[in-house]
């Protein structure tokens, strides 16, 4: 039974891994199947117009799964204006291009809710690294966010216990630029839900098939 990573930084060799490698528009490499979207912090006014090119071109690349991680975050010094007209155009090359999201969140959670409240966008929206309390998870549910969970899981109790009340179907699993590899955090997502990892690669293969064409 394979195991499904929507959102890495790394390439992975093991073959019962299949994953989503996070791609910026000035990788070099798409041999493999990826994301591809212009993060908040790589902002940049003199490059955008071309960086969209190259995005919009990738994501007709038959390996590119989904745009992302794009997104809005209030920690960087790009300015938050700029950072909303960079993600709105990302969500419209998303609907065009038919291509799931992959969600960058920073405390602006509330303004990427608003904004897909706005849109009305038809592809499935994957908010990456959630790791945050169980409202801000049914408030994300809700609007019709999934998340995606990482190696936050393993330490993090807090999270634990919010993923203990999350239903499966609303999960998926990522490794994003973590040392901890897929299969770590399968197993405590599973000891966490008491079932066996291999139902939960069944439950996650499922979910991952309902967004990703395959």
């Amino acid at each position: 039974m394979q195991y499904f990573d929507v959102h890495t930084h790394k390439n992975c060799a093991n073959e019962n891994v299949f994953s989503i490698e996070n791609k910026y528009p000035n990788s070099t490499n798409f041999s493999n199947t990826f994301s591809i979207g212009i993060h908040p912090w790589f902002i940049n006014k003199k490059s955008l117009e071309n960086e969209f090119l190259i995005v919009e071109n990738q994501l007709q690349n038959k390996n590119c799964f989904a745009i992302g991680e794009c997104g809005l975050d209030k920690l960087t010094e790009t300015n938050f204006e700029l950072q909303k007209e960079v993600f709105i155009k990302q969500i419209k090359l998303s609907e065009k291009y038919k291509k799931p999201l992959i969600v960058h969140c920073v405390k602006s959670y509330q303004e990427i809710i608003e904004i897909k409240k706005e849109l009305k966008p038809n592809q499935t929206w994957v908010l990456h690294g959630f790791n945050k309390n169980l409202q801000v998870a049914e408030s994300l549910l809700k609007n019709g966010i999934l998340m995606s969970i990482g190696a936050a899981i393993i330490n993090n109790k807090k999270l634990q216990e919010v993923v203990s009340k999350l239903e499966l179907s609303t999960i998926l699993i990522e490794t994003d630029d973590s040392e901890i590899d897929t299969q770590e955090v399968y197993q405590k997502i599973a000891v966490i839900k008491s079932i066996e990892v291999v139902e939960l690669q069944q439950i996650i293969k499922q979910n991952f098939t309902n967004i990703f064409e395959l």
